[in-house]
């Protein structure tokens, strides 16, 4: 999903933190083609997952689609440099999926899933950056807020886990589909928005950094249904959300990346819960 980078050190530079971070109040659609402004508790935005992922598997209905906020965030930041906690969360077994089941279904399948994702991603105040194949990229933007970004990442991520075991795979048990998992990896750094093209309202927008590279690198390694973060994010949590969190012991050179700042190999930890 992500192109290697170019080096197998990881960047983590500070910058100031007298920038004032751009609003990022999105609410999510919660209700079939129904905009409510607020954010949900978890029990209402796992019956609300049901309620979407029910209607797509019976009824064939189609989601109202995600505000493209992230889009118009970058278009306004573009060539800046931005720190942000990046999430991968991916579907886990999606090929098996495509050999055992119709493909009209597991097209509904992968797209309630990818969208119900990007919902969590906004209930969190994160941007949905892109959709790949059958994974989500979200960014949470910490420009004078670290702590409050990384938080929000993690909680996102913990959110994710437990609409699909709550939401949607109760719904798929009764329709005898299997039950989906994740695995989802948060890193932290500065990366830099790009523009592909001189046209300021249509030209692709992207962002390139580390933090892209090895949130991508954290989430391969991860099992399923495990969360993953980068040293730099663990450092940014709340003591009380840090003591979920059990340092990964690498074993046979399984994890190569380390820091540019220290170079030391750089730490990886995983949800106890």
């Amino acid at each position: 999903m992500s192109e290697e980078p170019k080096s197998d050190n990881i960047e983590s530079e500070e910058i100031p933190e007298n920038n004032k971070s751009e609003s990022q109040n999105t609410m999510v659609d919660m209700l079939l083609s129904t905009n409510q402004e607020k954010v949900l508790d978890s029990e209402t935005m796992i019956l609300e997952t049901q309620k979407r992922v029910w209607g797509a598997l019976k009824k064939g209905y189609e989601y109202s689609g995600v505000i493209d906020d992230s889009d118009k965030y970058l278009r306004k930041n573009v060539f800046s440099k931005l720190d942000m906690m990046v999430l991968y969360v991916d579907l886990v077994g999606s090929t098996t999926m495509t050999l055992e089941m119709p493909e009209e279904k597991i097209a509904i399948i992968i797209s309630s899933f990818a969208q119900e994702m990007a919902s969590v991603i906004r209930q969190h105040n994160g941007y949905v950056l892109k959709f790949v194949g059958d994974a989500v990229i979200g960014y949470f933007i910490a420009e004078g807020n670290g702590l409050l970004a990384a938080d929000n990442a993690v909680n996102c991520a913990k959110s994710m886990i437990s609409v699909i075991q709550k939401g949607i795979n109760p719904i798929l048990n009764q329709y005898d589909y299997p039950d989906l998992m994740v695995k989802i990896g948060v890193d932290f750094g500065q990366n830099i928005v790009v523009r592909y093209g001189a046209d300021a309202e249509n030209s692709h927008v992207d962002l390139m950094g580390p933090a892209m590279n090895i949130a991508a690198k954290i989430q391969n390694m991860a099992k399923p249904n495990q969360i993953l973060i980068g040293s730099d994010v663990f450092q940014r949590l709340h003591p009380t959300s840090q003591k979920e969190f059990t340092k990964i012991i690498w074993q046979n050179n399984e994890w190569k990346y380390r820091s540019r700042r220290t170079g030391e190999l750089y730490e990886v930890y995983e949800h106890k819960g």
